[in-house]
């Protein structure tokens, strides 16, 4: 309940308003310094001229009696003139304090010396951890613990000139003290800048990533819609091709022929439709698409292509029909594929033989066909189907491999896992 309430009151205090009014005064500030950071350094010389130079430029003997009895044995009293020298060689380095901080400060500490010799005392002192602070914000990391090394020595020979009714010990925590909270103020911004640019670029290389990402699933589905297509266009055509050709030419002899012909066209068409209908509907959201074509529908590829002409001789050995389904839709397509790549380059009048077994853990696909008229057909080449029969068969941690039998014609062969992989079992 406390730390409830405590949270709330956190809460209602940094939306404040005046909390609000601040951090837009102080990013627009940021915005500026960005924008014109020599108007910044220009200010801050000015503003410490104003608040440290000048009340030393006053004759109120105020300073003098409070060096005189409290802090130093002697103070010489310097005329104007090498005040006003003294206090430009420690304020006006500070223009620079962002360009060249180590320069700065080394002018700033050896005016500090030069005026400690002469037994003088100044407010304008302040610059030196004004140009630590600097080079803090703005110097080289490796170069910050030498310089504050060098301003503690410094300041250390500053004590060594107080009364002894001041300790030794105080005196230097004091100073030590200061040089902390110098150091510290210009470390806290420098470390908050650094934080923001390594989140920046963590952003901008998440952004990378994720476009890059994106591409690689876009591609993936194109694939994977590329080889649908293929499979499933390819198909149908080449079935439909070849029985519109052997319509034409039975037309003439056997008009019933021609009409078969016919009819099996359209049947086939309307089955590419239905597929084409099943695959687009998983690429829209809100749809319940048809299942996928698996083992079950090897009877029907197979008599597509029988009725084209060639004659297809199907054998399966295992139970196909508890395979996982994308493991069935990718022996279907295999299955499919490897028919139309031999009905297209063989003809109709080839023998095709579709053997499909199940053993242990895996899946065997064998597809061979006698050629054209018995004889060794050519390589059909390595196009998209053979590549999409590839491709489906890594997905499985399986084997591809497609060329000439030696008993003539082709042979088709794929072994691949059971299961899909749980990261590409969508992707079949």
């Amino acid at each position: 309940m406390s730390t409830t309430s405590g949270a709330g009151e956190a809460d209602a205090l940094w939306s404040h308003p005046l909390f609000d009014r601040a951090s837009r005064l102080w990013q627009r500030f940021q915005r500026q310094d960005a924008a014109r950071p020599w108007l910044t350094d220009l200010g801050l010389v000015v503003a410490v001229a104003l608040l440290f130079c000048v009340p030393d430029l006053i004759p109120c003997g105020c300073s003098s009696d409070y060096a005189d009895h409290t802090v130093l044995p002697t103070v010489n009293h310097l005329p104007w003139q090498g005040t006003v020298a003294l206090q430009a060689g420690l304020v006006v380095p500070l223009f620079w304090r962002r360009r060249r901080p180590v320069l700065v400060l080394g002018v700033v500490i050896a005016v500090f010396l030069v005026q400690w010799s002469q037994g003088a005392w100044l407010r304008a002192d302040v610059a030196v951890l004004i140009a630590l602070c600097g080079m803090a914000l703005h110097g080289a990391p490796r170069r910050l613990p030498a310089a504050v090394v060098a301003t503690l020595v410094v300041l250390t020979l500053m004590i060594l000139r107080i009364r002894n009714d001041v300790s030794f010990l105080d005196a230097f925590f004091y100073i030590l003290t200061n040089v902390i909270a110098a150091v510290s103020v210009g470390l806290v911004p420098r470390i908050r800048r650094a934080q923001l640019a390594g989140l920046r670029e963590r952003a901008a290389r998440l952004e990378v990533e994720r476009d890059q990402r994106s591409r690689l699933a876009a591609a993936t589905e194109r694939t994977r819609v590329a080889r649908e297509m293929h499979d499933i266009v390819g198909h149908h055509v080449s079935v439909m091709i070849t029985l519109a050709d052997g319509g034409g030419y039975a037309a003439a002899l056997s008009p019933d022929r021609g009409r078969q012909a016919l009819l099996l066209i359209g049947d086939t068409g309307r089955q590419a439709l239905r597929e084409l209908r099943r695959s687009l509907g998983v690429l829209r959201e809100h749809t319940d698409p048809a299942p996928h074509p698996g083992t079950v529908d090897l009877d029907d590829l197979c008599a597509r292509v029988r009725a084209a002409g060639p004659h297809v001789v199907r054998h399966t050995e295992g139970d196909l029909a508890t395979l996982d389904r994308s493991v069935q839709l990718a022996v279907y397509r295999i299955a499919q594929e490897s028919l139309t790549n031999a009905l297209k380059h063989a003809g109709p009048d080839t023998s095709i033989t579709l053997a499909v077994t199940v053993e242990d853990t895996r899946v065997s696909i064998e597809v061979t066909d006698t050629g054209s008229g018995g004889r060794p057909t050519a390589a059909h080449g390595e196009g998209h189907g053979l590549t999409g029969m590839r491709e489906r068969a890594a997905l499985y941690n399986g084997t591809f491999s497609a060329g000439p039998s030696p008993r003539g014609g082709w042979a088709v062969r794929a072994t691949f896992a059971l299961t899909a992989p749980r990261a590409n079992a969508g992707a079949a």
